[in-house]
């Protein structure tokens, strides 16, 4: 019980912050669960509430059918260089894994913030890097946990409308949170107990969210999702400077 308070708190408040800002709840609770957790350890515990709430965003709207073949290379190299890195973990420090956790935090988060009009590539351009996007979104992400950077931006840059964004996002945690379940049970670091803990972590995950759809109405959506970038960037910031001392 002990360890599952803490745990429940950690998927309240990401189920909020997505309830409120649609964004954020692995990347939110990664970066809380690296608090007091090894690396490996967090991602495990983030994948159930993750796939299940990004597996509803993906298919919620009408356009998966047009945006799923335009990123789908993107999308199966994020896959495939996931599964390959979570495979690696075992081997890895933890202590470097969550400084590199941290310096993604702090990357994406000034990205978010600055908010730079990255140019569109040309049709031809696209296609020849979405393989090596995806393939570097998906070893961060395989690392870290982190399916952010440069992901986001990338799907920014080749000016997908919102609904096909958020669709396409979606889609892209789901099976790069699949990939990494697979190369973690694969290299033995997903074992039952973390199993279930991850799937406890689904109630307090939908409630957070519950509870955030209904703050929306009250906050501006604008400044919130700034103060949740600032604290993320100051979460990164200290998950590196903890790795070096």
């Amino acid at each position: 019980m002990a360890d599952l308070l803490p745990i429940f708190l950690v998927f309240l408040i990401a189920g909020a912050v997505k309830g409120v800002a649609g964004f954020g709840l692995p990347t939110v609770s990664i970066a809380l669960l690296a608090l007091f957790r090894p690396l490996p350890e967090a991602i495990a515990l983030m994948l159930v509430p993750s796939l299940a709430t990004n597996v509803w965003q993906a298919m919620a709207g009408g356009t998966l059918a047009t945006v799923a073949p335009r990123i789908g290379v993107f999308l199966l190299s994020a896959a495939g260089a996931a599964f390959l890195a979570a495979g690696h973990l075992a081997r890895a420090d933890a202590v470097l894994l969550s400084g590199m956790l941290g310096v993604v935090l702090v990357g994406s988060s000034a990205l978010a913030l600055a908010a730079p009009q990255l140019p569109a590539p040309s049709p031809r351009a696209e296609r020849w890097l979405a393989p090596p996007m995806g393939a570097v979104s998906g070893a961060i992400a395989g690392f870290t946990g982190s399916f952010l950077v440069p992901a986001a931006p990338w799907l920014q840059a080749i000016r997908l409308p919102r609904e096909q964004f958020v669709q396409g996002f979606g889609l892209g945690v789901v099976l790069v949170n699949g990939a990494m379940a697979a190369g973690l049970s694969g290299a033995g670091l997903l074992p039952a107990h973390l199993g279930l803990m991850s799937l406890a972590g689904l109630l307090p995950a939908f409630a957070g969210m519950e509870v955030g759809r209904r703050l929306r109405q009250r906050l501006n959506e604008a400044a919130f999702r700034r103060v949740v970038q600032v604290a993320l960037g100051l979460l990164g910031a200290w998950l590196a400077v903890r790795a070096l001392a």
